[in-house]
């Protein structure tokens, strides 16, 4: 199974293609007001919907992973993005920086390396495989 796309809700499309073009998306699909594909680098797409009301709580967090996460944050702040937070290494081993799209979706840029899916704390081959049988809970 490979992950394909994310598709995520937005108030005003036209808004919202803006910021995700001056991000560095590539605009693929125009069919708004309702819908709107973008290209990612990596070969998978992104996507947003026209919605009434965004949904309430927390909201969507979307992470991107870039291989210089520092100078992509530069990159973006120059182009005028606005920053929560700036390049940060956090306990869990990431490097991270967050913001916030226009309808308060919480985009984290990220630098992992190995500690992507290999964290030191990986479940074993054989705990996984456990886990799949419904062995261990």
């Amino acid at each position: 199974m490979r992950l394909n796309q994310v598709t995520v809700p937005a108030l005003d499309l036209e808004v919202s293609v803006s910021f995700y073009t001056r991000l560095g998306m590539t605009l693929i699909v125009d069919a708004l007001p309702g819908y709107a594909r973008f290209a990612c680098p990596d070969g998978s797409t992104f996507s947003l919907h026209r919605v009434d009301r965004l949904p309430q709580g927390d909201g969507i967090w979307i992470y991107f992973e870039c291989d210089d996460l520092d100078a992509e944050v530069a990159r973006l702040e120059a182009a005028g993005m606005a920053w929560e937070t700036r390049p940060e290494d956090q306990s869990w081993l990431w490097r991270e920086a967050r913001l916030k799209d226009p309808d308060g979706n919480q985009l984290i840029f990220y630098f992992a390396g190995e500690n992507r899916l290999n964290p030191p704390w990986r479940l074993s081959e054989a705990e996984t495989a456990a886990r799949a049988t419904g062995a261990l809970r």
